[in-house]
């Protein structure tokens, strides 16, 4: 699906190119048959070009380009919204399945994790040795001293992030 940058971005650049060629035409065929001076065709084409012809294509692959970027952001967010759906609605998830079903590796999936607890929108644990995805309630988490996974005493990790020295699980607040 196309976004509606890209789709005026299109049009852009089609409308500047066809104004370009029918300007050139009507400008070449003006010098051939004696209407108009060579140097006034030069002059009015560099004119038309540079008020209407560049501009436009110009405005129009700056539109594809934002509206590229636009698809690969919300696409992004689409795979997100299904890793987070996945975790939330089952509870526990392991994480070869969700490499799996989003057509992802690893490390994508791990940066994904990584990038909603960063947003706030994810909170829960993960055990990387076995490869584990938990989905918990924050406030189950919080003021927790303990490991879900195997009892160990927690350390900060980083934003949002406690990690166990013991057993390598992240919990996410």
């Amino acid at each position: 699906m196309h976004s509606r940058g890209k789709t005026v971005g299109m049009i852009l650049v089609a409308v500047g190119i066809i104004l370009g060629i029918a300007l050139g035409l009507w400008l070449y065929f003006g010098v051939q048959e004696d209407r108009l001076e060579a140097s006034g065709a030069a002059f009015g084409g560099a004119i038309f070009a540079g008020v209407l012809v560049l501009p436009l294509v110009g405005a129009g692959i700056y539109l594809l380009k934002k509206g590229s970027d636009e698809e690969r952001d919300l696409a992004r967010v689409r795979e997100q919204r299904k890793l987070l759906d996945m975790v939330k609605t089952r509870g526990q998830v392991a994480i070869s399945d969700l490499v799996l079903e989003l057509h992802a590796n690893t490390d994508k999936v791990r940066n994904d994790i990584y990038d909603l607890v960063g947003r706030g929108l994810f909170s829960g644990y993960v055990d990387w040795d076995k490869g584990v995805l938990y989905s918990v309630d924050a406030s189950a988490l919080s003021g927790k001293s303990n490991c879900p996974n195997c009892g160990g005493q927690l350390e900060l990790a980083g934003k949002g992030i406690i990690k166990c020295p013991y057993c390598g699980s992240e919990i996410f607040l």
